[in-house]
């Protein structure tokens, strides 16, 4: 016991380091772009202060959209996906697998659910003793059901999802323009000191290499970037883009699929002012989404939002349409 504790232990704090690495390049690049290039090289003082207010502005964003991607917490099902402590006792209590599976049914009758595992049955976590709902996941290394999980990302040590879907977009779009600005305005001094227009000093190993890892890392997130951008507008998360989400009449890659406007709208919300602010403006709470060929007006799970909210002294107010079955056929285009 105590030496899984210690690998556990172990494996949180190396879990940081690709976190460290990507802080020290920054925090390498912030000081070879402000003091190396911008007081030590260039010259031109209009130049220098419109470059160190560009750069700054930049520097912020992309810390901030960072900072959010790896501190926000993955949002996890609610109580409403829980076990009570009687269908948890006649859960465990059964040995007949056919007969659990008919307990889940008849649970998941209350829920928005409507997607399935591959053999058809309910989507349920033994680990975390929850009912998934649809597009969650359990993620091994957070330990924990994560809903809407696009992929667990080592570069912010932290699960992709609902919670935070947004800033991960928004750090990888702030990277590439950190890159992209870095790379533009050192070229012209990257040029002069590989010829030799320009002294040797500290400043020319600075400056060389900021253009070099500026190249490197814009390639890199391009692609990663390129990637998601498709993912938004297909309105799928890495996992589903991998295995097909799977319905009552089968598995479906557009099942999610509601148009692009609203694709984009379910993750940044409906106020375009703040698509490009790292604040929580993704709509819903992550627990049912919008199928495709279904309006809200024709879905009342997806028309009674407020049912979900908790009132203030904790309780849960409203059932989750008692009398809507979740395996109702969801029709599919061909």
């Amino acid at each position: 016991m105590a030496l899984s504790r210690g690998l556990r232990c172990c494996q949180r704090v190396f879990s940081w380091i690709p976190v460290l690495i990507i802080t020290s390049v920054v925090l390498w690049s912030y000081y070879a772009y402000v003091f190396q290039l911008c007081l030590f090289t260039i010259i031109n003082t209009f130049e220098k202060v419109a470059y160190l207010l560009v750069f700054h502005v930049c520097f912020v964003m992309f810390s901030w959209t960072y900072w959010k991607s790896i501190f926000t917490t993955p949002a996890s099902p609610c109580k409403k996906f829980q076990l009570s402590y009687s269908d948890k006792q006649r859960y465990e209590m059964e040995e007949r697998p056919d007969a659990q599976k008919q307990i889940l049914v008849e649970i998941a009758k209350k829920l928005p659910i409507f997607t399935r595992a591959q053999s058809g049955a309910i989507r349920f976590c033994d680990r975390c003793q929850v009912l998934k709902p649809d597009r969650c996941h359990h993620c091994s290394v957070c330990e924990t059901c994560v809903l809407k999980m696009d992929h667990h990302c080592p570069w912010v040590n932290n699960c992709v999802g609902f919670s935070n879907y947004k800033f991960f977009l928004l750090f990888l779009s702030y990277s590439m323009l950190y890159c992209v600005f870095i790379a533009a305005t050192v070229f012209q001094y990257f040029l002069k000191f590989w010829v030799g227009d320009l002294p040797n000093g500290p400043a020319k190993f600075h400056v060389l290499f900021l253009m070099f890892v500026a190249l490197m890392f814009f390639v890199s997130l391009m692609f990663l970037f390129g990637y998601h951008c498709w993912l938004v507008a297909k309105n799928r998360s890495t996992l589903e883009a991998f295995s097909a989400p799977v319905f009552v009449s089968g598995p479906d890659r557009h099942g999610f699929n509601v148009g692009m406007r609203k694709n984009l709208e379910q993750v940044f919300g409906e106020d375009r002012k703040l698509w490009f602010i790292p604040v929580f403006t993704s709509q819903g709470n992550g627990h049912y989404f919008p199928l495709k060929n279904r309006s809200e007006s024709q879905n009342p799970l997806l028309a009674n939002e407020e049912m979900w909210e908790e009132s203030d002294d904790g309780s849960e107010e409203g059932s989750l349409v008692e009398d809507q079955d979740p395996s109702v056929t969801i029709e599919m285009e061909e």
